[in-house]
């Protein structure tokens, strides 16, 4: 008898196709604050010289399938991944797999996915969808940022695979492998890990563009785009870091309280009150980083004046946020676990 599989809604893509698919192998504990903390997803990047979409490129996760690769491992799961160079052969591939009663993740490009809103389809390319069947030709998908389920037809499911530009998906699919039950130990030691991963990315990566210093190098940028680049590229600029916060997974603050989220659940397995006190910072992390958006909204849409001293606000904001950050992480490296 085939096994029923379980669309579970989450805040973000990759987050919801690690727990579903976890969840289908009998990993019942795991949830999306754990996928993404154990996962180390938490992250801050801001490229300089690169724009994306026009603006800059900010990023607010970790590279496309890391959160997997890292949660699986340190649970002892096997991932098994696959990209293609030929159309045909990954269509075949992922039919072999539906035919197998195998739900596989696939890495596909936002613009041409037709369920989605029109305003959210635009050239992004490492969003994530689980095909658990096919019916009447076309796919069956459990994407985790939808409420339901939905189909996609042979054609379109072709077009999103290979969607082209940056981080083009290239047919990718995905799926664990070797999934055996897990002790509370194992569960402990995954969380550790993930720990102590995000407090190195965001405490301890040189460069001064990743983590906590990658948001206070965004913060001088800020006070600098209204008069290089003009009123209104300088709006352009922070409606781009509203849509990559707020609009793309659950960027900025969705993160920072999905982290929150984490922290709490990890107290369950392993008993320490910092864990709570660095989940209130980032409970009030996530809080600002609304805040700043809703800052960068308004002089994006005219809705205030576009002057210096609104610019000054957003950087104010973003560097308020890199200091509760960096308090929240050096409790969490101080802890001996």
């Amino acid at each position: 008898m085939e096994k029923e599989f379980k669309h579970i809604q989450a805040a973000h893509c990759e987050n919801g196709a690690v727990t579903s698919l976890l969840r289908y192998h009998g990993l019942d504990f795991i949830t999306e604050p754990l996928a993404f903390g154990m996962g180390s997803g938490l992250f801050y990047l801001h490229i300089p010289k690169i724009t994306i979409n026009n603006g800059p490129a900010v990023f607010y996760r970790t590279m496309p399938g890391m959160i997997f690769s890292n949660s699986s491992k340190a649970l002892g799961v096997t991932v098994n991944r696959t990209k293609f160079s030929n159309e045909q052969k990954a269509k075949e591939f992922l039919d072999q797999k539906v035919k197998e009663g195998v739900p596989v993740g696939c890495q596909v490009g936002v613009f041409n996915l037709p369920y989605f809103p029109p305003e959210y389809r635009f050239h992004f390319n490492a969003h994530n969808l689980i095909v658990y069947g096919k019916e009447n030709g076309n796919y069956l998908i459990s994407d985790p940022v939808m409420e339901t389920v939905t189909t996609l037809s042979e054609e379109d499911m072709i077009k999103v695979r290979f969607a082209k530009g940056p981080l083009a998906p290239r047919g990718h699919v995905y799926f664990p492998e070797n999934v055996h039950p897990v002790s509370d130990e194992v569960i402990k030691n995954a969380i550790v890990k993930g720990i102590k991963r995000s407090t190195f990315i965001m405490l301890r990566l040189p460069g001064g563009i990743v983590g906590v210093a990658g948001i206070k190098y965004t913060a001088k940028q800020i006070r600098k785009w209204r008069d290089k680049l003009g009123p209104r590229k300088a709006g352009l600029y922070l409606g781009q870091i509203v849509r990559m916060q707020e609009e793309i997974g659950t960027g900025g603050g969705g993160f920072r309280f999905l982290y929150a989220a984490f922290l709490e659940q990890a107290n369950a397995y392993i008993k320490n009150d910092m864990l709570l006190s660095a989940s209130e910072d980032f409970t009030k992390a996530g809080d600002l980083w609304r805040e700043s958006a809703v800052q960068m909204g308004r002089i994006y849409k005219g809705r205030i004046n576009n002057e210096q001293k609104d610019f000054e606000v957003c950087a104010d904001l973003l560097m308020q946020i890199s200091d509760i950050e960096k308090q929240a992480f050096t409790k969490l490296s101080k802890i001996k676990f």
